[in-house]
């Protein structure tokens, strides 16, 4: 397609017909030609009325979703795409309940739609060690007690500490970025997730904690949020925006549900 739907309104209708939404996706997977997905033989013959492939060599059937994360879902391409449209054009996120009442789908459906598209957008080409200069930060994930109801208050203390919260920290190579939850902001866990994923000899700027400390294989520089955000190119502003918008695209249960140490849905 020339013109890509800049809103969610001419996402829907564009891709409402079926022959269009079928063709732009034909050429997003296939823009060098269709390719079986079973064979890898090329150019399968097209069944129009039932808008599938048979491949030539295999004798095999297939669709576009085969092989995607749409396979085996009886979800239409009119809802699937509307629902890329969303998530990948979402500065704050999406959550389950948004999509299902943009789409008119069931909330479970919504949900399942969600982790699949998720699950696609994950960057897993490059597993290696990050490099360069590199952010690492940590924050508390969860509400203030103070603003629960009086039922989930007693059992939370009030105020910005860690009591209730979950604790995560990352590391960024500003433009690529990786989070995970840890026990507790001391050494013993802050300073293995830093050398699992940061080359040595890169430089890596953290704040004043002094959990820190103790990096020599690394050309460690601190930024004392006391005294200034920036000296030059030593900031943790990259991290900073990163926990803005996590936090703003987390619901609430998904926020409590992460502070308890469960599996979170969005």
């Amino acid at each position: 397609m020339d013109a890509r739907p800049k809103t969610l309104l001419e996402a829907i209708k564009v891709y409402a017909d079926a022959d269009t939404s079928l063709a732009e996706t034909v050429d997003s997977r296939w823009s060098k030609g269709t390719l079986c997905p079973h064979c890898a033989a090329p150019d399968p013959m097209f069944l129009k009325t039932r808008r599938i492939w048979k491949c030539s060599v295999c004798r095999k059937q297939f669709s576009i979703k085969a092989g995607t994360i749409m396979e085996d879902s009886p979800i239409g391409l009119d809802k699937w795409l509307p629902a890329i449209w969303m998530i990948a054009g979402a500065k704050n996120g999406i959550s389950s309940w948004e999509l299902h009442r943009a789409l008119g789908v069931t909330q479970k459906t919504a949900w399942f739609m969600l982790h699949r598209i998720r699950l696609a957008m994950q960057d897993i080409s490059d597993s290696g060690k990050l490099a360069g200069e590199v952010e690492v930060d940590e924050t508390f994930i969860g509400g203030k007690a103070r603003n629960m109801h009086k039922a989930e208050r007693t059992r939370k203390i009030t105020g910005r500490g860690p009591e209730g919260k979950a604790i995560v920290a990352a590391v960024l190579q500003r433009g690529k970025v990786r989070a995970k939850v840890v026990d507790t902001s001391k050494k013993k866990d802050l300073q293995p997730l830093v050398r699992e994923n940061v080359e040595g000899g890169s430089s890596v700027y953290t704040d004043a904690l002094k959990s820190y400390e103790g990096t020599g294989e690394f050309a460690h520089q601190v930024i004392d949020h006391a005294e200034a955000y920036v000296d030059g190119q030593v900031h943790t502003n990259g991290l900073e925006s990163f926990w803005s918008l996590l936090k703003r695209g987390l619901s609430p249960l998904s926020v409590r549900l992460l502070a308890d140490g469960l599996p979170t849905k969005p």
